[in-house]
């Protein structure tokens, strides 16, 4: 498979990794977000091969028996995400950098993968409150759903310290200008 350099984002829920990856897409025109695949349905206006790649839980677990995802994890039962092989290969074909926009357990799957060719970043929220406040204010989750997720967020919160940075969005405009450093380093480094 061709190999070029990638940028993982990761963080829990709520915490604004996809707002700081999607400005990113447009301040980086080499950038190409990799589109995940999900057992899940959609919400609200999500579609399939622009959001994410939605398979029923068949057809995933079949891809994962013929080694189509680089990794996958089974984030609550039959509900699975995972990046297949020939996403990235679609990407770097062009030339372009993969950007990634995974859960924790993903982005350090995908570091320990890739090695020195990713840049792993997890994005922090200031608090589990905040966390919480913007899960609500999306209006796509039901309660159970938000409580299964703010769960998760105490968890997720320890695997930090195995990104290379972390960045605390407690100022999006900060966080945006602080990934974007990061980034440039990254890449011209």
């Amino acid at each position: 498979m061709l190999a070029g350099k990638c940028i993982i984002f990761s963080a829990p829920s709520g915490s604004g990794k996809t707002t700081i990856v999607k400005e990113l897409l447009k301040k980086f025109p080499q950038f190409e977000f990799s589109i995940s695949a999900t057992s899940r349905n959609p919400r609200g206006a999500e579609k399939n091969g622009v959001d994410y790649h939605f398979l029923s839980v068949e057809d995933f677990k079949q891809r994962i028996a013929n080694n189509e995802f680089v990794e996958y994890e089974e984030v609550y039962t039959d509900r699975f995400y995972g990046t297949l092989k020939s996403e990235l290969q679609r990407i770097w074909e062009k030339g372009n950098i993969v950007l990634f926009d995974v859960d924790v357990v993903g982005g350090v799957n995908l570091k320990k993968h890739f090695g020195d060719q990713a840049l792993s970043v997890f994005i922090q929220a200031p608090s589990i409150a905040v966390i919480e406040e913007r899960l609500r204010g999306r209006g796509t989750d039901t309660e159970e759903e938000i409580q299964k997720r703010l769960a998760k967020c105490e968890t997720e919160l320890t695997f930090a310290p195995h990104f290379d940075t972390v960045i605390l969005n407690d100022d999006l405009a900060n966080a945006h200008r602080t990934a974007e450093e990061t980034i440039s380093t990254f890449i011209h480094g």
